[in-house]
């Protein structure tokens, strides 16, 4: 214990520092719609290294109005940083006050997004959204620490866990006192680390039902609670790596688009739906590889595993613990980088009116060419 918390303050406070600079390209907001700007509760110089990037960058109201025909709000992007306020109950006061300043209650969505380890948030993701809405949306995060989602998941679950929690429950807390006609769809994402802190807030999918109206999560870690025994408990004859559970009544996994809609059966609201790629070593990564072939190694391979793929003792537990190190360093659609799917998992949780598949490939279209041009990057 010791030797893990001195090593644990070591790497703390090594990477903070990296949380006092500012990416290439991010610069301060001027829109009162986005914390940091000069209207914000929360200082520019207190979001941090990634709640800087969060409220500098995705599309405008003009932007968003070119890319989908029609026209479009400006965004709302609300974050809290660790130097926001000194606690977790401060910053969460922050962010209430913040929600409450841009108007985000009167919006049609507001997105509740826990962060990975260093308070990073998808920005392929939070486009996606605010392309399917046209800017009628809020998005809100917080950050709870320095590390990264590796290393916050190996040696800091625990605070990933009770940061979702307390951020999902604040925010809930604060929408049911809204008008229940005219309060807007309170909607969960999460990737990665955060899927874990997302998942955190519930109590099952009976608490998800009656708590939120919809929830995307992308990339979950295998020791999520609630993704494994929803696993766990699939239906027989489903594989692992592509689970149907209950007949993807309430919950749904895809791998890829095509797959979200499988099986062609009714799918209730509020949806949740998991998005996993059979070759994302952040989904089959598990102590359980040292002495046991898991189900996905005894199946059929996934889409895009490799077949001679074949499980020996220790030796695939390192293997895939060693993937973990570039997971996300792959080609979209593959390991731990999901690209566009995204974009189709928010249409299918959401399932805006009026929205067509027309639409999804303009956004589509949309997202990649801002990528394509640099103005987005990959996490840090």
């Amino acid at each position: 214990d010791v030797l893990f918390n001195a090593a644990y303050a070591v790497m703390n406070s090594a990477f903070s520092l990296q949380n006092d600079t500012t990416r290439d390209g991010a610069v301060e907001p001027t829109g009162a719609e986005r914390s940091g700007s000069p209207d914000s509760y929360a200082s520019w110089e207190s979001l941090g290294f990634e709640g800087r990037n969060f409220v500098s960058r995705g599309m405008h109201a003009d932007e968003l109005a070119a890319a989908n025909g029609r026209p479009a709000l400006e965004p709302i992007r609300v974050y809290a940083g660790l130097a926001t306020a000194e606690d977790t109950d401060a910053r969460l006061d922050v962010i209430i006050s913040e929600l409450e300043r841009t108007g985000a209650f009167e919006r049609s969505v507001l997105v509740v997004i826990p962060t990975t380890g260093t308070g990073w948030v998808n920005p392929t993701a939070a486009e996606a959204i605010e392309l399917v809405h046209g800017g009628d949306s809020a998005l809100v995060a917080s950050q709870y620490s320095y590390l990264p989602s590796w290393i916050s998941f190996l040696a800091d679950r625990d605070k990933a866990a009770e940061a979702g929690r307390a951020l999902i429950g604040r925010v809930h807390e604060r929408w049911l006192r809204e008008p229940v006609e005219t309060r807007p769809k309170l909607l969960v994402y999460g990737e990665s680390l955060g899927t874990q802190a997302g998942e955190a807030a519930f109590e099952g999918l009976g608490d998800i039902r009656e708590t939120v109206d919809g929830v995307l999560w992308v990339g979950p870690p295998n020791s999520n609670t609630l993704w494994s025994q929803l696993v766990a408990r699939r239906d027989p004859g489903s594989p692992q790596v592509e689970p149907v559970y209950s007949d993807g009544l309430v919950v749904r996994f895809a791998n890829d688009a095509a797959s979200i809609g499988n099986p062609p059966s009714p799918w209730m609201d509020p949806r949740v739906l998991y998005i996993q790629h059979p070759s994302d070593p952040v989904v089959w990564w598990s102590p359980d590889l040292i002495f046991n072939r898991p189900d996905w190694l005894s199946e059929a391979p996934g889409s895009d595993r490799l077949p001679s793929m074949r499980w020996f003792p220790f030796v695939t537990f390192w293997q895939v613990a060693a993937d973990l190190a570039n997971a996300a360093g792959v080609p979209d659609g593959h390991g731990h980088n999901y690209g566009t799917t995204v974009l189709d998992g928010w249409v299918a949780v959401a399932h805006p009116d009026g929205w067509t598949v027309d639409d999804t490939e303009r956004a589509r279209a949309a997202i990649e060419a801002k990528a394509k041009a640099g103005t987005e990057g990959p996490e840090k």
